[in-house]
């Protein structure tokens, strides 16, 4: 019985570290100001690009572009953040394991 647990854990753990590999190579992507500001994320929580249109830049309004650049930042990391929950959930049957992502 003990052995069937830790064989269960053992596969667990590998099925989780494959969709970890997986997720850090599928990326979401955000956007602010209308599509002004593009930013893409990978399931690492990593920002991979981002993309600023040539008509947003405006030097009499730094403060707009900046608002719009941490606006897409935020809402990229936080699709990445749920795309992970929800991939996770449905390795674990909706389990919460602690200290996991």
């Amino acid at each position: 019985m003990m052995n069937d647990l830790v064989r269960q854990a053992q596969m667990m753990q590998k099925k989780m570290a494959k969709m970890q590999e997986e997720l850090n190579s599928k990326i979401v992507e955000a956007t602010a100001g209308g599509g002004m500001v593009t930013v893409k994320a990978n399931g690492a929580q990593e920002i991979m690009e981002i993309k600023i249109e040539k008509d947003v830049v405006d030097p009499e309004d730094v403060e707009m572009l900046q608002d719009l650049i941490l606006a897409a930042v935020n809402d990229a990391l936080k699709r990445a953040k749920d795309m992970v929950q929800a991939e996770m959930a449905q390795l674990t049957g909706g389990m919460k394991i602690p200290g996991l992502f």
